[in-house]
């Protein structure tokens, strides 16, 4: 197998992805923008995505998705995978 097969997928900052999460039960939502990192609201974690213009007026907002709300993640348009030192991780995801 080559080794990029073996690789974990990572969600990258600066890259777009179209996100289905539940809105309601009836129906879900659809967000298409770029990813800008994680967050935390309350006890929840986060993604944040700055909305592209396919959002009309909303087009550059930011929304925050709760991860236990994510139905897919499609990868429109993948940024290069930016290694960060910061010493000691702040919060774990996973």
């Amino acid at each position: 197998m080559p080794e990029e097969e073996d690789k974990a997928f990572v969600v990258t900052k600066g890259s777009k992805y179209r996100l289905t999460s539940a809105e309601s039960r009836e129906k879900p939502m659809e967000t298409i923008g770029t990813f800008k990192g994680f967050t935390t609201i309350g006890t929840d974690d986060a993604l944040v995505m700055e909305l592209d213009e396919s959002h009309g007026d909303l087009s550059g907002k930011i929304r925050l998705i709760p991860l236990h709300m994510i139905l897919s993640i499609d990868v429109i348009e993948a940024a290069d995978e930016e290694e960060e030192d910061t010493g000691e991780p702040e919060k774990m995801y996973g």
